[in-house]
């Protein structure tokens, strides 16, 4: 008699081959084989080691500014009651908090990573880092850990985000990090990525690739997942002290998913708190409207895993849009595809004018102004919230501040008044 396979748990590691499930694995070529093999060695080692952790902790606390506050916004949970209360309904409306990962050191939750990363780095003895950025958060996280960690640091960037982050590009300048603006494609993260995996098929010897989100070949969204965990970790342990229970839902934007899989993964095992993803719905559902992979994609293989990709009849990958860059992104985690198919999480999609506007009633409810990315989780926690009952509790987690998009934002807002005068 046969036994059938165990099923996998939600709240596990990938198998030895980096699957979640159906997703994940390694899809690279042979030159990168060895690269991956020695940096699964290499955190295999780690995560047996307290010193690691111990080394990671005190940095995050001392450098880095964590615990992030769990904050209340009881003025926007107000205004989402009168603005988006059902209609012929009144539940009273959830209160909603803010993870406030805009507080973290450099303005967003990608610094949690980038320094975890870059002590594997120096474990490897590895000199220079590389990454790939959008918004432009990962590659300031990036340029911040070289500058501590003394070691030399490239980005990559389409040039498309290179001009609407231009902040972003000045910050990591001036951090001794040197920004390569890549001009293939829709010169958006989709192709700085492409350029950042050829540089590092050329210098595995002395390079290391520093992937900003749960994307990309085992054993990287697992190494991710892991380190942003402390997210998720900080925010149960506030509720419980706060409030004395879990929150109700927690809500995240999902481009490649990093954050999200850091505020959800804690949360994993305990069913009754609603998790969901919120993805970029840009200006429809039409294919190259959008970035919203889970929700309209297929299973493909995109940067060295299987996932959830946007893509023709062909496999192709598809072209995407999102008003913000680090959203823009026609991939996504193969944990969140693994959690999307389990049911345990569900996904939806915001467009760019929700988001704009979840943007502005922020800054003006609050005094917090959101990255273009957050505001698309703030949109739909505006929408969910009225939904929920006066005793409930939701948490958004804020995870990054919006200085880097105020001009963008600004120019987004004045072409749609002038497309629609009122």
């Amino acid at each position: 008699m046969t036994t059938a396979p165990a099923k996998p748990r939600l709240a596990d590691n990938p198998t030895p081959q980096g699957r979640f499930g159906a997703f994940g694995g390694m899809y690279v070529p042979e030159t990168l084989v060895a690269a991956l093999t020695q940096l699964t060695s290499v955190y295999d080692q780690a995560r047996a080691d307290q010193k690691f952790w111990d080394d990671l902790r005190d940095l995050l606390r001392v450098y880095v500014g964590r615990p992030t506050a769990l904050y209340p916004a009881r003025q926007l949970s107000e205004r989402a009651r009168r603005l988006f209360r059902p209609q012929g309904g009144d539940a009273g409306g959830a209160t909603i908090w803010f993870k406030r990962e805009d507080l973290a050191h450099t303005g967003a939750h990608k610094i949690n990573n980038t320094l975890g990363q870059a002590l594997l780095a120096k474990r490897m003895g590895k000199k220079r880092i590389i990454a790939e950025t959008g918004a432009g958060q990962h590659g300031v996280a990036s340029a911040t850990a070289a500058a501590h960690f003394g070691l030399k640091c490239d980005v990559y960037m389409g040039a498309e985000d290179a001009r609407r982050q231009r902040l972003n590009v000045t910050r990591m300048t001036m951090l001794g990090a040197r920004v390569i603006e890549v001009q293939d494609g829709s010169k958006t993260l989709k192709d700085a990525t492409n350029a950042a995996m050829r540089d590092w098929m050329a210098s595995v010897e002395h390079t290391h690739y520093i992937i900003g989100s749960v994307v990309g070949p085992h054993p990287f969204p697992m190494i991710v997942r892991d380190f942003q965990s402390i997210i998720g970790i900080e925010s149960k342990a506030q509720f419980l002290r706060t409030i004395g229970k879990l929150p109700d839902a927690v809500v995240a934007c999902v481009g490649g998913g990093s954050n999200a899989a850091g505020i959800f993964f804690p949360f994993i095992d305990d069913p009754a708190v609603r998790l969901i993803g919120v993805e970029a719905g840009g200006h429809g559902s039409a294919p190259g409207q959008h970035a919203a992979p889970l929700s309209h994609g297929s299973p493909g293989v995109l940067h060295g895993s299987l996932s959830y990709v946007l893509q023709d009849p062909a496999g192709q990958t598809a072209p995407v849009h999102s008003c913000s860059a680090g959203l823009d992104y026609p991939g996504v985690g193969p944990e969140h595809s693994f959690w999307k198919d389990s049911g345990r999480v569900s996904y939806t999609s915001v467009t760019d004018d929700e988001a704009l506007d979840a943007f502005l009633l922020l800054a003006r409810a609050e005094g917090i102004i959101p990255a273009l990315e957050t505001a698309h989780a703030v949109a739909h926690a505006l929408r969910l919230a009225p939904t929920m009952s006066k005793d409930q509790h939701l948490l958004v987690n804020l995870s990054g501040r919006g200085d880097k998009d105020v001009e963008e934002a600004a120019r987004l807002l004045k072409a749609r008044d002038e497309r629609s005068p009122t």
